[in-house]
């Protein structure tokens, strides 16, 4: 049944003009997720002037759009626009496009093929720790936030398009999608900006999508003239197409790929750089997870094995994943006229789901504004509301990357604490930046003291 405080007001709570959006200038993420919590879940209204979008926190209310009505609730209109202006038309999008694509790609993100992928993955990111060797014998802090994303888009790399992508290639595609991802920041926030004016952001955004496809379409092309060899994803989604139409469209095939890229790589690498600010100000959980990978880990490589034996580990991760979802607004568009919370809303109307307000209502999680993994030491027995915990989004457009994060993640982690003991050198408050997904406006270095180890990767 739903919450009777989410029900009985008829009226939306209305952030006036004057104060949205100075607030929503000065920090969006954050401003937006006040403006949710303030309401304490109740239905709010923005008042951007020609644009008044509903902000959705309450997971009953988030249970209504995601998944029971999802229907009603689509992934068009003005917020969706700038992210398709890249991903093109696929499992980021509606309709046909969508619903052949996730068909085609859910058997390659279920628990057991992610689960298959792993060794490999695990190979990768071991390789690509040890890189760091250099930085860490001259005492030369690295950049934190680059790190995890070269890391990371490696490992994607090797899923997607297996033997078929040189490293240097790879190293050229990761920033282009980092440019994209935070450059549609401005039509984000101010979505009802026409596209014949251009904006802040505008000319990097089409620079790097251009670079995108100098560097996509050769290799669907290069794996189409090879023929079908491989059971990584352009290979599947090629042959896929080619029984389905008899041709393999190039065109939905780069659209499916950057997507998955896109969803795959980012959340990884935006979670993975907030970590170290959050190790460094809280010690205790830093000496814990440290101590739990040491014992778990011991002297050898770090392997798929020892995940499921890091428990404190995925407590952190699940913890980080609150504190700090990538996806700062999961907007959807109404298809009819509805009501949310006892609140009519028409047809047309925008409506903004807020991960970063619902992971912080004090309703449905103690101490919400706190760093405590401690909260995830028993899921199953938490008497939380199934839909109060959104990093991935929910119903049949949740994320088709999530079993990917919970392998790649925590090998991540684990190989890195495995070597070296990091040290944040630039500690400070980090303001999140709006875009694809959330990351910090600031960089974060790390000084990485070597643990002396008994064997060689």
């Amino acid at each position: 049944m739903p919450h009777a405080r989410a029900t009985s007001a008829t009226r939306p709570k209305v952030v006036p003009f004057y104060r949205a959006i100075p607030r929503l200038v000065k920090d969006p993420v954050t401003e937006l997720a006040r403006m949710g919590v303030e309401a304490e879940g109740r239905v709010v209204r923005l008042d951007l002037g020609p644009f008044r979008p509903y902000l959705i926190s309450h997971p009953d209310h988030v249970q209504q759009v995601l998944k029971t009505d999802w229907t009603n609730f689509v992934r068009e209109g003005m917020f969706w626009r700038p992210v398709q202006r890249v991903t093109g038309d696929s499992i980021l999008g509606e309709g046909d496009g969508w619903a052949s694509t996730r068909k085609i790609l859910q058997p390659l993100f279920t628990m057991r093929y992610t689960a298959s992928l792993a060794e490999d993955m695990a190979d990768i990111i071991t390789e690509c720790i040890g890189e760091l060797d250099g930085f860490a014998r001259r005492g030369q802090p690295v950049d934190g936030g680059h790190q995890m994303t070269t890391i990371v888009n490696q490992a994607v790399i090797k899923v997607l398009f297996g033997g078929r992508i040189s490293r240097d290639t790879a190293e050229r595609l990761a920033p282009e999608f980092s440019t994209c991802a935070t450059s549609i920041g401005f039509r984000l926030l101010f979505p009802f900006a026409p596209y014949s004016i251009k904006v802040p952001g505008d000319r990097a955004f089409l620079r790097s999508a251009k670079k995108i496809d100098e560097i996509v379409y050769p290799l669907i092309e290069q794996a189409k003239r090879e023929g079908i060899k491989g059971k990584e994803v352009v290979s599947t989604l090629l042959a896929a197409r080619l029984e389905t139409d008899g041709d393999a469209d190039l065109r939905q095939v780069r659209d499916d790929l950057v997507s998955i890229y896109g969803a795959a790589s980012e959340t990884t690498a935006m979670s993975l750089t907030w970590l170290w600010s959050v190790l460094h100000d809280h010690p205790d959980v830093n000496a814990r997870l440290q101590d739990e990978i040491r014992r778990v880990v011991g002297d050898g490589p770090v392997r798929p094995s020892h995940v499921a034996e890091l428990t404190y580990l995925r407590m952190v991760l699940q913890e980080l994943l609150r504190v700090y979802p990538s996806a700062w607004i999961i907007p959807r568009q109404t298809v009819a006229d509805t009501e949310i919370g006892g609140v009519r809303i028409k047809a047309g109307s925008q409506v903004l789901v807020s991960p970063y307000t619902t992971h912080r209502l004090s309703e449905f999680w103690d101490r919400p504004h706190e760093f405590d993994p401690e909260r995830w030491a028993d899921e199953k027995a938490a008497r939380r509301h199934r839909f109060s915990f959104i990093p991935f989004g929910a119903g049949p457009h949740v994320c088709l990357g999530q079993h990917l994060f919970y392998v790649e993640a925590p090998l991540v982690i684990a190989n890195l604490l495995s070597r070296y003991e990091p040290v944040l050198t630039n500690p400070q408050k980090l303001t999140p930046v709006p875009g694809a997904s959330v990351r910090p406006k600031e960089k974060l270095y790390l000084r990485l003291l070597p643990i002396e180890r008994k064997w060689v990767a």
